[in-house]
């Protein structure tokens, strides 16, 4: 007799779903009414953490936990370690974290769950670890239904907390992480629009550099652990030594009178 697959319907039942819910860039209160409706109601909710322990052998909670943690309860909560801080591209240690993430979710599912839920900070549709998540999922669970809840981006946060608007009129928005290379952060720079940065991190000073020479570094601004309670809010500084893996930098569009890109 063969066993039931767990992602597919039995009779009238929904199949098993597997839902990535953007919970904004920290602050518990930006979380969408729907975003907590989805995890209050996700028999099991994962949080993505550092793959590598502390000294203690306890891994710290992530950012996502920590967000959530508001609205689920302790016992739904459970941690997938991820390679985050690999840079190196799709290198074998990532490739075993997505495999044992994609596993952990599996097990949850062939053990009766079926509503799933994956925490992730901001949207989990921009540069998100949960499209990892979800491919993996898929190739093993082909029925199981895979959705995502939109989340407020670090973006959107640091243009409401700075003041500056993310665009007007014609102007394009350009987003893109500082670990594509410097190049495409250079011909973001060159056009005429506003440019967010991504993941500046070991990437700041050159990214500094570029800004200086574009003469867009006044206007820029810089946010780091957005959100959190030691987050900073500012002008670019160029020597900043302790800016964090997931910094957001803003450079708004030349705007010299109002409307003036309509």
């Amino acid at each position: 007799m063969t066993a039931p697959d767990p992602g597919r319907p039995c009779g009238g039942s929904h199949p098993a779903t597997l839902t990535g819910v953007g919970v904004g860039p920290g602050d518990p209160e930006l979380l969408t009414l729907k975003a907590v409706r989805v995890l209050g109601e996700a028999e099991v909710v994962f949080v993505p953490v550092m793959e590598r322990p502390t000294a203690d052998g306890a891994a710290p909670p992530g950012r996502a936990e920590a967000t959530v943690s508001a609205y689920v309860a302790a016992d739904r909560l459970r941690r997938l370690p991820f390679a985050l801080d690999d840079t190196g591209g799709v290198t074998a240690r990532r490739r075993r974290a997505w495999d044992a993430a994609a596993d952990a979710v599996v097990d949850a599912l062939d053990a009766g769950a079926r509503a799933v839920a994956f925490a992730t900070i901001g949207d989990p549709n921009v540069y998100s670890t949960f499209g990892y998540l979800a491919h993996g999922v898929r190739a093993r669970r082909p029925a199981v239904e895979v959705r995502t809840v939109p989340g407020v981006t670090a973006m959107q946060e640091l243009a409401a907390r700075s003041g500056v608007p993310l665009c007007e009129g014609r102007e394009p928005l350009t987003l893109l992480p500082a670990t594509a290379g410097l190049a495409p952060v250079a011909d973001a720079l060159a056009g005429p629009g506003t440019v967010v940065i991504y993941k500046g991190w070991r990437r700041h000073p050159a990214l500094v550099d570029e800004l200086r020479r574009r003469g867009r570094l006044d206007d820029a601004v810089l946010g780091r652990a957005l959100g959190l309670p030691d987050e900073r809010i500012g002008p670019v500084d160029a020597a900043a030594d302790d800016l964090p893996y997931l910094s957001t930098l803003l450079v708004p569009a030349h705007r010299d009178r109002r409307g003036g890109k309509l």
